[in-house]
Formats: C-alpha cells, sequence, structure tokens
C-alpha cells in the first residue's frame, strides 16, 4: 500500500518528497499532491514502522540528510490481484469519466483495452465520452488520473511508451525511406551543438578583435608621449663659423 505510506509519511516525519517518492515506489507528483491535499481522496496513513518496514532511527537519519535513501527494514508481503477488471474504491468512480477524458484529449494513441485496464472502465463507456454521448457529458472535465488516484504515475508512463511505441512502428513502416535516418533527439542534439561552436567561435573572434583594438590604442598612446617628450627637448644651436 505505497499511497498510504506515502501519506503517513508525508503527516509525521520531516522527510523531502524525493525520499518519500523513492522509498514508496511513487512519483514526486503523486506525493506532491497528497501533501496539497490534490488527490482524489484522502488515503488512511499506514505507519510503516509499526508494520516493521522502517525504523525510527532511519528515519530520523533521512530528515537530517536531503540525500540520504532510505532503506527498507522489511519488504511488505506482496499482495497478489486475481484476473479481472482493476478495482477502484468507490469514492474514486465518480471520477473515471474525468480521467478518461483526459486520456483520450492528451494521448489519442492509448487504446481502448489499453484504457480499461488502466483505469478500470468498460470500452462502452469510454467510446460514449469519445463520442459525447455520455449521460453526464456535460459535467465532465478532463482531469490526470494519477491526481485522480485511479492509477500511478508509472503505470500511466508505461502504457503511454507501449502505444507510443507501437504507433511509432506503424509510422515508420508507412512513412517513405528518407536518406536522414536520424531521429528528432539526435537532429535537435546537432542544432545545438552547432549553435555552441558558433557561439565559441563568435566569442573567440569578439576577444580578438577586443585584444587589437587595446593593442592599437595602446601603440598610438605611446606614439603620442613619444612625440611630446621629443617636441620638449632644446633643439642644439649652431655656433657662428669661424673666419
Amino acid at each position: 500500500m505505497p499511497h498510504a505510506t506515502a501519506t503517513w509519511l508525508v503527516d509525521h516525519t520531516g522527510l523531502s518528497f524525493e525520499q518519500i517518492a523513492e522509498f514508496c515506489g511513487l512519483h514526486i507528483l503523486e506525493v506532491q499532491a497528497m501533501a496539497d491535499d490534490l488527490a482524489g481522496s484522502k488515503y488512511t496513513g499506514r505507519d510503516p514502522v509499526h508494520a516493521g518496514e522502517l525504523t525510527l532511527g532511519e528515519i530520523k537519519t533521512g530528515e537530517e540528510n536531503p540525500e540520504y535513501s532510505l532503506k527498507m527494514h522489511k519488504a511488505p508481503v506482496e499482495v497478489t490481484r486475481t484476473k479481472g477488471p482493476r478495482y477502484t474504491p468507490v469514492s474514486k468512480r465518480q471520477d473515471k469519466p474525468d480521467g478518461i477524458a483526459w486520456i483520450l484529449r492528451n494521448h489519442p494513441e492509448v487504446s481502448d483495452a489499453q484504457i480499461s485496464k488502466l483505469i478500470g472502465t468498460t470500452r462502452n463507456t469510454i467510446g460514449a465520452i469519445r463520442e459525447r454521448t455520455h449521460w453526464n457529458i456535460q459535467n465532465i472535465q478532463p482531469k490526470d488520473p494519477v491526481t485522480l488516484g485511479l492509477c500511478s504515475q508509472r503505470e500511466l508512463d508505461a502504457v503511454v511508451a507501449k502505444a507510443a511505441k507501437r504507433a511509432g512502428i506503424t509510422e515508420e513502416a508507412e512513412a517513405p525511406v528518407d536518406g536522414d535516418t536520424r531521429s528528432d533527439k539526435d537532429k535537435l542534439i546537432e542544432e545545438l551543438r552547432a549553435e555552441r561552436e558558433a557561439n565559441v567561435k563568435a566569442a573567440a573572434e569578439a576577444a580578438q578583435e577586443a585584444e587589437a583594438e587595446a593593442w592599437l590604442a595602446a601603440k598610438r598612446a605611446a606614439e603620442e608621449q613619444g612625440g611630446e617628450e621629443q617636441g620638449g627637448e632644446e633643439q642644439p644651436t649652431e655656433e657662428p663659423p669661424t673666419e
């Protein structure tokens, strides 16, 4: 029960959000939402010290050093779930349409089967929201399912990555073969590298010009000073020739 454990750590310790997220296997935004009471419902805290997963000394060490990674004293008992639709607490079931609408709007590449498994809903509900024929469509507001507590950030990221990979393979198969096989990321990196090299070159040229101007100014000043000293010396007088 990572969410319940994270809730207890947020309420009863001075650990950072990063430490709690890492220990509970959650995304830092989930922990932030719990701390700000933005989650769909308030979780009942679960004491990891009482469960034997953490010690008070381990928590104290983490509070004194924000960079410290908490070490689990005893692994929790793994709870296995039988096959079937994803269970969603009654208090959160009314939030499902909002989460479905958010996925349909922000990740259209995700299939209905993936949404159904992730949120724990039916394909008929997904189709009704997509076609805007849902009975409560006027009150449905797209909201992040992670913030609503319908799934974890890791589960959402995994589903989106899988769907994007499948869509990417399809696009590559249909797209004509181009001479440039580099990805957009590689192209962007190359553009940034070229821009950085150009900036370095421009800075070096500017430094050289400034150095040349300073040298020329110093030379002119030296010449002017030398001319003034020469002009101030007395000229020798010629003695008249003797007969």
